[in-house]
């Protein structure tokens, strides 16, 4: 398979990037597109010149690191498919493929394809966790959590915080990636005790970090690898208009 890409390269965050032709032959449809991109920088490497710069960890559509924009949609043209787990299958011989990374405010580009999410860090930071105490763990059923309950938080803990979901929304908003974190909590009796403060909090650090409102067009939830769903963004909702009104 022979393939024309064009590349987004950027050597820093401070420089003007631009894009860049390559061509590209002997891929096989078994590749995965980070797959694709190494034989690339294999090649680029031979010739001397500096390689494409890409993040990446596990390959296996958990780390979340992957993030491109892959002729403009965000990990490509499958549904719920991380860039690792995109294979060239998904194309054909002689295809052109723009490859960029993803666009926000709040994701800096450093370099290349490489992007900063510190900005989802901070979210985090504000408010994602629990007060445990400290020592032997807790008997198994002194909170007893049904088979429901422990499945709905489980949905939305399954956010790898990639980042597609801002990728892929025209506002750069970070509503599902948030509310997936508030929601999973929620959801949980050990996340009772700081509910009110912890959705307050990253919402507003959500804001503070310059990502913009929902957008309503529910594209994050069609480009999420872990498909989920829109209803954590109305969950996350309810959950600060009651703090808010309970603060008062």
């Amino acid at each position: 398979m022979k393939l024309f890409l064009k590349i987004w390269r950027q050597l820093n965050a401070s420089s003007k990037g631009e894009m860049v032709n390559y061509e590209i032959d002997g891929i096989s449809e078994q590749m995965s597109f980070l797959e694709m991109l190494d034989l690339l920088n294999e090649s680029l490497i031979q010739l001397g010149e500096r390689v494409i710069e890409f993040d990446h960890d596990c390959r296996e559509g958990i780390c979340g690191q992957c993030g491109i924009m892959i002729n403009g949609r965000a990990h490509g043209p499958l549904k719920h498919t991380t860039t690792c787990q995109l294979h060239m299958r998904s194309f054909k011989d002689g295809d052109t493929i723009y490859i960029e990374p993803f666009r926000a405010a709040a994701f800096p580009i450093l370099r290349d394809l490489k992007i900063n999410r510190k900005s989802f860090d901070a979210i985090i930071t504000s408010g994602g966790y629990i007060n445990a105490g400290t020592g032997q763990a807790p008997e198994a059923n002194s909170i007893p959590i049904t088979y429901e309950q422990s499945e709905a938080a489980f949905d939305t803990a399954a956010c790898i915080g990639c980042g597609a979901c801002v990728a892929t929304c025209k506002n750069s908003s970070a509503a599902l990636f948030t509310s997936a974190k508030v929601t999973h909590l929620s959801l949980l009796p050990q996340g009772q005790l700081e509910a009110s403060k912890r959705v307050i909090a990253m919402v507003r650090q959500m804001d503070a970090e310059g990502f913009g409102s929902c957008s309503n067009t529910e594209a994050c939830e069609v480009e999420c690898p872990q498909d989920i769903s829109v209803l954590s963004i109305a969950k996350m909702n309810y959950e600060y208009n009651k703090a808010v009104l309970l603060k008062k």
